[in-house]
């Protein structure tokens, strides 16, 4: 069970992770506007709206990841396979979003089906 936990905080960090290429760039666009970040942001462009997409989608995962693992905590499914697919869900997210900053598009969306598919799987398990 320790893995799991462990897995959902890294999950759990990676959206703020995720932040800091997001707030390089919003710095570089005419320095950090944090009275209006959101407006800022949407001006980015090229690696900065990839950083910020990225950051994102950060959130977007861990709102399938977390219930997953938190179901399986609950039900008491905590074995080596629903381990092995928390290790890949935040090993797939963490290759995404390299991938996203580089502009791998392909290559990003295998992983992101990967760290998806893993999430379900881990729901799949519990039933």
């Amino acid at each position: 069970m320790t893995t799991l936990i462990i897995c959902l905080f890294i999950a759990a960090l990676l959206p703020f992770i995720a932040k800091v290429p997001v707030a390089i760039a919003m710095h570089k666009l005419n320095g950090y506007n944090n009275n209006h970040p959101r407006a800022q942001q949407a001006e980015l462009t090229g690696f900065g709206a990839r950083a910020l997409a990225a950051h994102q989608n950060a959130f977007e995962s861990l709102a399938v990841f977390a219930p997953a693992i938190l179901l399986a905590i609950a039900t008491n499914n905590t074995g080596s396979m629903i381990e092995q697919l928390a290790i890949t869900h935040v090993i797939a997210r963490v290759l995404y979003n390299i991938a996203y900053l580089i502009n791998i598009g392909t290559i990003r969306s295998i992983i992101w089906a990967v760290g998806i598919v893993s999430s379900f799987t881990i729901i799949y398990q519990c039933i």
